[in-house]
């Protein structure tokens, strides 16, 4: 996994503002309709918990010694909202599906991988944190 690929590649989608989040959710909700029930009737308080959230990860990926417990209390918080480890997979799908879309043509094999592992390692930690609860 390459941090600055993954930063560099952040500030790219970032760029895109509201609209990443608006995306990630239409995704996630189209694959799984029944998860719409974890969420509030208004999504605007939510996009942006999701943007800030994403950025600070992104900005954290090379100092495990910060992101850690950043990621440990994200999984915490998402227990008791009823996230379930078997959330995790298709909200990595959405998330990758996402920032494939915003990419365009700076999207790469490698980036893919790169994501994948990012994220298996922040939900694994996430999910181990909500367990501890």
């Amino acid at each position: 996994m390459d941090p600055q690929r993954l930063k560099d590649n952040f500030a790219l989608v970032a760029a895109h503002g509201i609209d990443v989040a608006e995306y990630f959710y239409a995704d996630l909700f189209e694959r799984n309709p029944s998860y719409r029930s974890l969420f509030p009737a208004s999504m605007a308080r939510q996009q942006q918990v999701l943007l800030e959230a994403l950025a600070q990860i992104v900005s954290l990926v090379d100092d495990p010694e910060r992101l850690v417990p950043y990621v440990q209390g994200l999984g915490r918080s998402h227990a008791g909202f009823g996230v379930t480890p078997q959330h995790y997979p298709e909200v990595g799908a959405s998330l990758v599906a996402t920032l494939k879309y915003f990419s365009g043509d700076a999207w790469t094999a490698e980036l893919e991988k790169d994501w994948v592992e990012a994220y298996g390692v922040v939900a694994d930690v996430m999910i181990k944190a909500a367990d501890e609860k």
